[in-house]
């Protein structure tokens, strides 16, 4: 009866109560910490080197958080609310992984005062609801005309590697590149239809907006046209060689003349690919599989402008922009099985040639052609670049936009303590705390841009209790307080909702775990 008795195995570790809980919200408090730096319109970036030596050079929090490579549990929880807010609004990532952090950090403090975690994780439910009605008021723009939504998008990239003067440039075509396809589509959008391509070896002021598809794909025969204008175009998920048997069998050639009439049968049949889309008068084939050199030379001869290994992606854009089918053999091929673009042409840059397809007969595919002076420029402009289009999306989708720079943080914080006073007992003061932790964004911001955070929280305060609305504004230098929406700094409504919700969420179930219990 004295025997001790072994649940666990010995490889097992356990840790549980307080202890647990404070392992957690360190970890969560720390992976906050490593990207409240990158915050806001003067916030700095991150070099992250692999075990590769790959360096990426960012301020998007989803991107610093994917490459940091967590393993701690509770930590890791982090990086998935950073992942929803990419996924479910494409912009914020950064708010909502240091509010949550924020929220962990206030709740260690209810702990330490013997609140009970379910006290805590009902406060903050309770308060995030109060968040979401602070938002809706906030909200003062929903028909939007192009000028806001250049601002929204403006917003984004801020401080994100363009420039102020590029991310001007930048938010315009943006802005189009989403409208043309809204007009064309009928109020939908994917978001194949607007595609981003970088290319290295100019300016990021030499981006460009095309009305089509744009491939970084070459023709597989120099002789090949490089340009065709009203072109019947294909698109075929097969490859253009030589059938092989699915059996593995061997043929034994005795004479000459076997071996003429296989050599003959085999150029036959890669003669008739390209006789078959001769005579259907196709103009351009896109090819995902390869395409072998014979079968690249016959259709050179027969005029026909022809591209291998084309990515899905590509493959997809191009089928959906100029109404092709994606074949599956070149063989009972119809008229209704191709698409139809105005222009099918090759332009050089550098060293390289890239493939435009330009009116497309179906749906309405614009391509953001994003320059910049090395790989990690574009790189960190293509991230740019999609969290704008995300946002303007997002904006004329869900729910119109609420002023930017802190404002929106600032009013809920406001709407919560005043109605803290009407919660009874130990549950005010976590609703309190939340509403402290939402305050820590704009204060963050201040620091980033260079003033005093407290002083910069004060004012805020007194600004938004006078005027009804108050924001963090770079002046290049610092900063200063003053009207987000008269300075146009806008976010969609959409990309706070999901940032309170989100953080929320994962704060109150890490508060809730007491027992870590991990297996070797």
């Amino acid at each position: 009866m004295q025997q001790p008795l072994y649940i666990l195995s010995s490889e097992s570790s356990r840790t549980h109560g307080q202890a647990a809980q404070d392992s957690n919200i360190r970890a969560g408090k720390a992976v906050a910490s490593a990207v409240r730096t990158t915050l806001g319109p003067r916030g700095m970036d991150k070099m992250l080197v692999d075990s590769s030596g790959t360096v990426v050079i960012t301020n998007d929090g989803a991107t610093i958080l994917e490459e940091m490579d967590i393993e701690h549990p509770a930590a890791q929880m982090i990086v998935e609310v950073a992942e929803t807010q990419e996924e479910a609004v494409g912009d914020g990532t950064t708010t909502a992984a240091v509010l949550t952090g924020e929220l962990l950090a206030h709740a260690e403090d209810l702990l330490e005062q013997d609140l009970h975690p379910t006290v805590i994780v009902e406060g903050y439910t309770e308060a995030a609801e109060l968040a979401q009605e602070a938002i809706d008021a906030q909200i003062f723009d929903v028909d939007l005309d192009d000028d806001r939504l250049q601002k929204v998008a403006e917003s984004s990239m801020t401080g994100k590697g363009t420039g102020d003067v590029t991310a001007d440039a930048l938010a315009k075509h943006v802005v189009k590149a989403v409208r043309m396809v809204y007009e064309d589509n009928d109020g939908r959008f994917d978001s194949d239809d607007v595609r981003v391509l970088t290319h290295t070896g100019a300016s990021s002021s030499a981006t460009e907006l095309v009305e089509g598809v744009v491939i970084d794909k070459d023709r597989v025969n120099d002789t090949m046209p490089k340009s065709v204008e009203d072109a019947t175009v294909a698109v075929l998920d097969a490859k253009l060689d030589v059938r092989k048997g699915e059996a593995d069998t061997e043929y034994n050639i005795t004479s000459a003349d076997q071996l003429d009439a296989a050599i003959k049968a085999e150029d036959e049949e890669l003669r008739g690919y390209a006789k078959t889309f001769a005579d259907a008068d196709v103009d351009v084939v896109f090819c995902t599989k390869a395409i072998s050199d014979r079968v690249a030379g016959y259709l050179a001869k027969e005029g026909i402008l022809a591209f291998k290994s084309v990515s899905d992606s590509d493959a997809r854009a191009i089928a959906n922009a100029t109404g092709a089918k994606r074949l599956g053999t070149p063989s009972d091929i119809d008229e209704s099985d191709f698409g139809h673009a105005d222009s099918v042409s090759l332009q050089k840059y550098g060293d390289d040639e890239l493939t435009f397809i330009e009116g497309g007969a179906a749906s309405k595919a614009v391509t953001l052609f994003l320059r910049g002076g090395t790989e990690h420029v574009v790189d960190e402009l293509e991230r740019a670049v999609n969290d704008a289009i995300d946002v303007v999306v997002a904006a004329l989708d869900k729910g119109g936009v609420v002023p930017g720079a802190g404002g929106t943080e600032i009013a809920i914080a406001d709407h919560i303590r005043a109605e803290a006073a009407g919660i009874e007992g130990r549950k005010q003061l976590a609703v309190e705390a939340f509403a402290d932790a939402v305050e820590s964004l704009p204060r963050t911001l201040a620091e980033n841009t260079g003033m005093d955070p407290i002083d910069a929280l004060v004012d805020l305060r007194a600004h938004f209790k006078k005027e009804g609305t108050a924001g963090i504004i770079s002046n290049g230098r610092t900063g200063e307080i003053g009207d987000p929406v008269e300075h146009g700094i806008l976010d969609p409504a959409a990309v706070k909702r999901e940032a309170v919700e989100s953080g929320t969420e994962a704060a109150t179930m890490i508060v809730r775990i007491d027992d870590v219990i991990a297996a070797e």
